[in-house]
């Protein structure tokens, strides 16, 4: 099964972009990975905030199948320990659907439509990061998932 992890907007930290180029290339040792990046919106300050969700909310629509299972990174979701979270994603293989789609949206969260279409939430912690920060720990937890579900040594529980 093919896993895309879907950004709303790029990164301009160098050290984010090289640490989640880093655990990208290790990943794609265990899976086929690939992150997708739609662009930012531009000229924001004269939208509403659920007006740039909507428009957000379209292009990410655009990015997906009926086939996908889509799963969102929203601070609502369900919370996992290391070794839950790579159950799950075994779980998620397993499941018949031909693309797993996790999504990071806008600075705003997702529009009401992209709720709709997704068939879970999942939410990395409790605490605030930054959309940037997000990046990091999700392939480094996606990384650690694929360690566990090979019996590697990279993970201590």
């Amino acid at each position: 099964m093919k896993t895309t992890f879907l950004l709303v907007g790029k990164t301009t930290d160098k050290h984010i972009e090289a640490l989640v180029k880093e655990y990208t290339e290790r990943l794609r040792h265990y899976l086929s990975f690939e992150i997708v990046i739609i662009p930012e919106l531009k000229n924001t300050k004269s939208l509403t905030p659920e007006q740039q969700k909507e428009r957000e909310g379209e292009m990410i629509l655009k990015q997906l199948s009926e086939s996908d299972h889509v799963v969102l990174l929203d601070e609502g979701g369900k919370e996992f320990r290391s070794m839950q979270f790579a159950n799950y994603i075994e779980r998620l293989q397993h499941n018949g659907a031909r693309r797993l789609v996790f999504i990071v949206g806008g600075p705003y969260g997702f529009a009401p439509c992209v709720y709709n279409y997704a068939k879970e939430k999942i939410s990395l912690s409790q605490m605030t990061f930054s959309h940037q920060m997000i990046r990091i720990l999700f392939v480094e937890q996606m990384y650690r998932a694929m360690t566990i579900l090979r019996g590697e040594p990279y993970h201590h529980e």
